[in-house]
């Protein structure tokens, strides 16, 4: 079992800690209404309320999340600041990997979640499969439940970090998106999960039932990501939030408060 510390985590400490600060204030206060209160007493009062309301903001309500690698490209870019939406899928409660319910993830939805495999890290995928979906992957095209293929090349990359690879546009179960292909590679990271759940076909072609109570999320650089096939399915505990927004990337401005 691995063990993170996020900056909610932190928060939460520094709420309990300013919390029992200021019950000590209020509890001198009664004893002895004239007595000088110590600096800590002072200090953990006067901040306990704006700790508290950070930390609740960040746990009920958004949060946010720098993205350091370009495996959502050309969705997400390196050096965006995302906002994460807690409403959509319900408030996470600190310490725990327990959600108060108040929706589920949706084809096509951009989740945060923690990495099966290092629960201290957060990534970004897309969500590409719900439990019972039957997802077919040819070449880097997609289809769900017998649907057909749908990937239409746009145009070769421009940008400095898309040189050398295509831009295409997917249709897969209601959903459009863009996703960004290596032409040399073409899906040939194999399917990592094996039977009863998925099968290997060919070279960057695979299946794969996805099971009850978990996901199946792909990063929208096909070829550059480290996704569902590498560490299996996304069990829905660790669904960390949807990601809506980017809140703004230092290296271009243009993004601000661009949906996603």
């Amino acid at each position: 079992m691995q063990i993170g510390i996020s900056l909610n985590e932190i928060l939460a400490l520094l709420t309990a800690l300013t919390g029992l600060l200021a019950l000590a204030g209020w509890l001198q206060r009664r004893r002895r209404a004239h007595a000088h209160k110590p600096w800590w007493v002072a200090w953990g009062a006067d901040f306990f309320g704006v700790v508290a309301l950070v930390f609740g903001c960040r746990v009920a309500l958004a949060d946010w999340m720098h993205v350091p690698t370009g495996s959502m490209e050309p969705t997400v870019r390196v050096g965006d600041v995302i906002l994460i939406n807690h409403l959509a899928y319900g408030p996470r409660l600190p310490f725990t990997n327990t959600a108060l319910a108040m929706g589920e993830p949706r084809r096509g939805d951009v989740v945060v979640f923690r990495n099966p495999r290092a629960v201290s890290e957060r990534w970004v995928k897309r969500v590409v499969g719900l439990p019972g979906d039957d997802v077919r992957f040819v070449r880097d095209a997609v289809s769900v439940n017998g649907e057909p293929l749908s990937l239409q090349v746009l145009a070769a990359g421009e940008r400095v970090e898309d040189l050398g690879h295509w831009l295409a546009r997917e249709r897969s179960a209601g959903h459009e998106r863009t996703v960004k292909i290596h032409p040399m590679l073409q899906g040939g990271m194999p399917m990592a999960v094996g039977a009863p759940h998925c099968a290997n076909e060919a070279v960057g072609q695979w299946r794969c039932t996805v099971p009850e109570g978990h996901l199946l999320v792909l990063g929208d650089n096909r070829d550059n990501s480290a996704d569902s096939r590498v560490f299996g399915f996304l069990p829905l505990r660790e669904v960390y939030g949807r990601a809506d927004r980017v809140i703004f990337n230092f290296k271009e401005l243009s993004r601000f408060w661009m949906p996603l």
